[in-house]
């Protein structure tokens, strides 16, 4: 996938090309993320996978220059590899990242959660035309236009589909949960299974932070949103060209203990967790045999402003 291509310089650092640049102006999380992960994965053989990345972001990216990132081979074992990655741009970190991998071992311990009952995303809308709905709303309209025409025009490389979405008489009691169906545009194929955990990385950062503020809309606005941390773990193999169902949730944010201006409060929004699932066959009967491929914590800052 174009936005995970990485060139190689030298023997390190590794430098990163930008595919998809949000309105923020900053470069989104999910391609540093994802990006950190591929520079991991070519410092290991083909013969081991993913098993975990945990991250740090210290520094907003500059969308006008490139990431070199720079690879340590951290601890090469028999079972377990370890790799830290260091995003830099005009010299100074902009992102920090321990990636874990390992030999494939069969385990005779084995459960999991059971995946959400939810519609099949043939049956569902894509985010564009969700977006274009919403514009047609005159109530909508008139509050966030700005927002949703800055969404619509994003050509974001994930396809996706809310489940559920809310109507606009559920905007003023919505829960901090949210459920999507996602894939990766174009075609990735079979290969490696690690370019897949890479191209998950990257779509796992997407309408994260926006969770957390579902409760508050009717009376914050996002001023400002940045991510802190992200952590993943990679439990099966998947295919992140086929849908996988994201399910985002927040079970807590609070202020951080400081106020910036009047009327806008910093805050941080702990705990964020998405799980992200796939179906792995389709029975006769319709219903679907899920498994959940990866878990995906984090935590990010938000900066409310109110908006009465």
């Amino acid at each position: 996938m174009a936005f995970t291509i990485l060139s190689k310089i030298s023997q390190t650092p590794i430098r990163g090309r930008h595919y998809w640049v949000p309105v923020t102006k900053r470069l989104f999380g999910g391609q540093i993320v994802g990006q950190a992960l591929v520079a991991a994965a070519k410092s290991v053989s083909e013969d081991v996978h993913v098993h975990s990345l945990h991250c740090y972001f210290v520094r907003a990216g500059d969308p006008k220059v490139p990431v070199l990132y720079k690879v340590e081979r951290t601890r090469t074992g028999s079972s377990f590899l370890v790799r830290s990655v260091k995003a830099v741009q005009h010299g100074k970190p902009i992102f920090i990242c321990q990636a874990s991998f390992q030999h494939t071992q069969p385990s005779p311990v084995q459960h999991q959660f059971s995946m959400p009952t939810v519609p099949p995303p043939e049956k569902l809308l894509d985010y564009e035309t969700f977006i274009d709905q919403y514009l047609r709303d005159s109530k909508l309209k008139e509050k966030y236009s700005v927002v949703l025409n800055r969404i619509a025009a994003q050509e974001v490389p994930i396809e996706i589909k809310p489940v559920n979405p809310s109507t606009s008489s559920q905007l003023q009691k919505l829960e901090p949960k949210q459920m999507f169906w996602v894939r990766a545009r174009g075609y990735i194929g079979e290969g490696d299974i690690k370019m897949h955990c890479c191209v998950a990385a990257y779509i796992s950062d997407y309408a994260f932070l926006g969770t957390a503020l579902l409760p508050h809309l009717w009376q914050y606005e996002a001023h400002f949103m940045v991510s802190l941390d992200h952590s993943m773990w990679f439990h099966t193999p998947f295919r992140a060209d086929h849908w996988m169902l994201y399910e985002c949730e927040s079970p807590w944010a609070g202020e951080c203990g400081v106020v910036w201006d009047k009327g806008t409060d910093l805050g941080v929004a702990e705990g964020l967790v998405s799980s992200v699932m796939s179906p792995s066959s389709l029975l006769c009967s319709g219903a679907l045999h899920r498994s959940l491929p990866l878990l995906s914590p984090g935590s990010g800052l938000l900066i409310f402003k109110r908006t009465g």
